[in-house]
């Protein structure tokens, strides 16, 4: 069974070998935070907006609204895919667009509806749900003929991944100034706190339809240099990093649960990892230089950013550089090849029993 299914695995991945190829799914949904965010905050009144130089500088389309120089993440997920344009965000994704999906992201978004409020507007997780059941209405009459079963049936085939948690903790937990979490709860109860209602979350996603499920693990937010200037530290914040590793290790325990609990779908942990090659070598300054020193931890409008930015593991006080997240996106894609092993055993039991799931 095992060399069955990674002789699928690999015939899954040589696909990117192949020119002029349809994707490898037909759509990708994407929920998360700045890490993720492709332009949803642009309209918003708040100052998690990048939507202006030097954000951009190694884009094609210059700045977007993406939270570093280039390409996110899930961009790179959604080029090894093989789509052949990035997953529009939310805000403007209009009619046949979404047909291929769509990215819900947005900076500052948190797992609790309060969290990063003293920014401004952001999209939490509850309410970037609620957008995807917009999207999902639309879907009805653009391919289910106003049938939501027909829709879900095919976003049953669409990957869906999400990262969420790292602001619940850079702007709300560690913020004392303006939250009270931490007063109330230990980090332990914090973290118990979060993945319970990140689960929840997630299961709504699954009521609605989706059934491939990347979860990305927050990151080591202690190693930032946003937060390592919050508490006057030159070197990575255990606090922060230790507490961060609760919630990873709650939030996997609750995916192996959900695995358990719906045979029908697949849920994935995407865990980071500090291991990058030699010459970034420069892993505790940020590209945009000054950024640490303000709330956001943004690049100044217009500033001249480094010059040897492949050798920058940040890009500003808490986002990585393009280079970092080409990495982590093809890190990420390999951990999502198993869904075509889980696709193709799914899609032999829907003929073998007629079987079409409605939840």
């Amino acid at each position: 069974m095992a060399t069955a299914q990674n002789l699928v695995i690999l015939m899954f991945t040589t696909t990117l070998l192949l020119a002029n190829c349809d994707p490898q799914v037909p759509c990708y949904f994407i929920f998360g935070d700045s890490l993720m965010d492709n332009g949803n905050n642009n309209h918003l009144l708040t100052q998690a907006k990048v939507n202006f130089p030097p954000y951009g500088i190694d884009f094609p389309d210059g700045p977007t609204g993406r939270f570093n120089n280039g390409r996110n993440t899930s961009d790179v997920i959604a080029q090894l895919l093989g789509f052949d344009k990035f997953i529009p965000p939310f805000a403007i994704a209009k009619g046949g667009e979404i047909l291929t999906g769509v990215n819900y992201a947005s900076g500052a978004a948190g797992i609790r509806a309060e969290t990063a409020k003293h920014l401004g507007g952001r999209i939490s997780m509850d309410n970037q749900i609620k957008n995807h059941w917009t999207t999902i209405i639309r879907l009805t009459y653009l391919i289910g003929k106003g049938s939501l079963v027909e829709t879900k049936k095919y976003l049953k085939k669409c990957i869906y991944t999400v990262g969420m948690g790292n602001n619940d903790y850079i702007n709300n937990y560690f913020l004392p100034k303006y939250y009270n979490t931490s007063s109330v709860y230990t980090p332990e109860q914090y973290a118990e706190a979060l993945v319970e209602q990140y689960s929840r979350q997630l299961q709504e996603l699954y009521k609605s339809g989706a059934r491939m499920f990347g979860v990305f693990a927050a990151g080591d937010s202690g190693c930032t240099p946003g937060m390592m200037a919050e508490f006057g530290m030159n070197s990575c914040v255990d606090e922060v990093n230790s507490a961060v590793m609760l919630f990873n290790s709650r939030l996997n325990m609750t995916l192996n649960d959900l695995n358990n609990r719906f045979d029908d779908a697949k849920f994935i942990l995407i865990e980071g990892s500090r291991e990058y090659p030699n010459d970034i070598n420069v892993t505790d300054t940020p590209c945009c230089g000054g950024s640490s020193t303000s709330d956001k931890g943004q690049c100044a409008p217009n500033q001249v950013p480094c010059s040897n930015r492949q050798n920058y593991y940040f890009w500003d006080a808490f986002h990585p550089t393009e280079r970092i997240n080409v990495i982590a996106g093809k890190r990420a894609y390999e951990k999502l090849t198993s869904f075509e092993a889980f696709r193709t055993i799914a899609l032999s039991k829907d003929k073998e029993t007629g079987y079409i799931s409605v939840a």
